[in-house]
This record gives C-alpha cells, structure tokens and sequence, in this order.
C-alpha cells in the first residue's frame, strides 16, 4: 500500500505549480498560523484584494488551504492533513528562519492578532460582569474542568467538536489531546474572543467557525469527540441539539455535556437569559437514548456549605453505539446461521 504521504506525479506538479510563487508560498505560511481572511492578509501582504483572492482561490483548487464563511467575511486557513499540506509544510520548514520577507510578515500578523485581541478583550470585558456573577453561583471552574478531565481520560483522539465554543476554552483545555479541533459559536463577538484565546495560546490545530448548533455547517460523523459545556440552559430545543452533535460523532464517538443540576433560580430567566432552569438525570438519559447514544457516566459536583442558592454542575458522558452494534453483527449473524 502506497504511504498517505505519496503523491502522483500530477498531483506533485500541481501543488509545486501553486506554491511556487513568492506571494502564494508567504500566503501559506501565514495561513499555517490560524484562520485569516482576504482584508487581514491584504493588510500584511500589502496587496491588493482582487490579487490576494486570485492567489487564494488557485491554492484552495489543490487542496492546499480550506476556505469558510463566516457572515459576509470568508476565512481561509492552511489544510490540516493530507499528502499535500504534508508537502508544503516540509516546504516552509526548509525555508531560512531570518528570510526578511517572511519574518516582516511573521511581524505584521503578530501586530494584527494584537488588534484582534484587544478587540476581544474589549468585549470580554463589557460582559465579564455578567459571567462573575454566574461563577459565584456554581462550583469553581477549576473543579470542573479537572472532573471534565478525569471523565474524559488522556487517550488521543483524532478530532474535537465543541459545540457554543464560548471563550474556546474547551479548546485549549484539551489542546494535547486532539489532532485537529473545532469550535462552532452563534455569537461572532465570541468568536473573535475564542480566536484571541488561541492566538495567546500558541494552538494552531484548532480552528472557529460561526455556525447553527441546530444545523451544523459540518459534515456529519466525523468527530471523535464532541463537547457541548454550559450551552443547552440557553435552548428553547436541547434535545434538537442534542440530536445534532450526535449526528457529528463517528461511531463509537464520544458526547460529554456539562450543564446545571435542576434548580429554582428563576431570575436566572430574565437576567442571563437562561431557557431552562437545569437539567434531571432522567431527561438526559432520554435524550441521549433518542439521539442514539448511550450513558456511560455522570458526575454531579455541588458547591461546598450549598444554602439551595447554589447551583450543581453535572457532567454526562454518552457514547454512540454504532460500533458496537457492528462489532455483534457478525457474531449474532453466525449463531443465527450455524447454532
């Protein structure tokens, strides 16, 4: 069998006809840096538009870069896997680390990702209110995410969905366990402090992307894992997205969910636009059933000296049964022929 690192001559040709060129080899190292669109690199190149989405469109049709829509700006960013961007990457490794022209482009995205983050810290900071007061009503993210930890183990997975990224901090939480990871958010101000989280953070294999969580712009199973944290409270719907972020799982995949315990907190309603006051062990169960995956475990964590105005966090960990039920197949088809 050929090595998934081996190209035909054709398509050797083809990925060194579109990388050799100054403007579109500098593209690609930006893009191997995170998600940028055409106004960001037109600003780095110092190029026009319609030249910067000429060179952008010939690299996409090779498969060198990905290409998303976010509202009215498209972003573009470097191919995660694949014999090609293997290539390529070789390709800029090889390249001297003081090239001036490189390194003044290294330079001018660092100043942008500096915008970008005091954009996002901006908003951050109009709405970190809100978000205080909401930890002081539950057990501390801290015990949380170390729980979060434990329940999802240190095995390797291929790939990550979280589901209402938020900050992303899911995202960098499990930095060292996916190979390629994404974060869906409705809010694009969220999405531009995720961006900023993972630009500080140094992670490049994670990308955000603005999208529906009752309509993911994905295809679907092909997510290890999936995360959906302190999101459903906010659905009129969960168990529709429930339904959805199982639809993304490859058999066998695993959902974790972490949300509120039930409660009575009902200023929660009108002031943090909260739709549902928690969630009961059995309603999940169902859900869960439903969408087709299995309860595997389910940690309740209350805050300590709880006085009832306190709020529990609970994590849910479900897994699809598909492989399962492929791995008996054979078996029970062999006992129903020959027993």
């Amino acid at each position: 069998m050929a090595d998934q690192r081996e190209l035909s001559l054709d398509a050797l040709v083809d990925v060194l006809k579109a990388a050799g060129e100054p403007t579109r080899m500098r593209l690609l190292a930006l893009l191997g840096a995170g998600d940028l669109t055409v106004t960001d690199l037109t600003e780095i190149l110092g190029q026009s538009q319609p030249r910067i989405s000429r060179h952008l469109k010939l690299l996409a049709e090779v498969e060198l870069v990905d290409r998303y829509q976010e509202g009215a700006w498209a972003y573009f960013r470097l191919r995660q896997e694949g014999a090609r961007v293997s290539l390529v990457r070789a390709m800029l490794a090889s390249a001297t680390s003081d090239d001036a022209v490189l390194s003044r482009d290294a330079s001018r995205l660092v100043t942008l990702k500096k915008a970008r983050a005091e954009k996002a810290q901006a908003y951050f900071s109009r709405n970190a209110a809100g978000w205080d007061e909401l930890r002081r009503l539950h057990v501390s993210e801290r015990d949380v995410e170390t729980a979060l930890r434990d329940m999802v183990g240190d095995e390797p997975v291929d790939s990550l969905l979280d589901l209402g990224t938020g900050t992303g901090r899911i995202l960098q939480l499990f930095e060292g366990l996916y190979r390629r990871g994404i974060g869906i958010d409705a809010s694009r101000d969220m999405l531009a402090v995720a961006r900023s989280n993972l630009d500080r953070a140094g992670i490049t294999k994670a990308s955000i992307r603005h999208g529906d969580i009752f309509n993911l712009p994905l295809d679907g199973q092909v997510f290890d894992l999936v995360t959906i944290h302190q999101v459903l409270h906010f659905l009129d719907q969960p168990e529709a997205a429930i339904a959805e972020a199982a639809r993304m799982l490859t058999p066998g995949g695993r959902l974790v969910i972490i949300d509120f315990a039930p409660h009575g907190l009902e200023h929660l309603r009108d002031e943090h636009a909260h739709a549902r006051l928690g969630f009961s062990h059995q309603a999940m169960t169902d859900w869960l059933a439903k969408a087709g995956l299995q309860l595997e475990k389910t940690t309740d964590l209350s805050p300590e000296g709880t006085d009832g105005g306190k709020l529990t966090v609970t994590i849910w960990l479900a897994r699809d049964q598909r492989a399962v039920e492929e791995s008996e197949a054979p078996h029970q088809r062999m006992q129903a022929g020959g027993l």
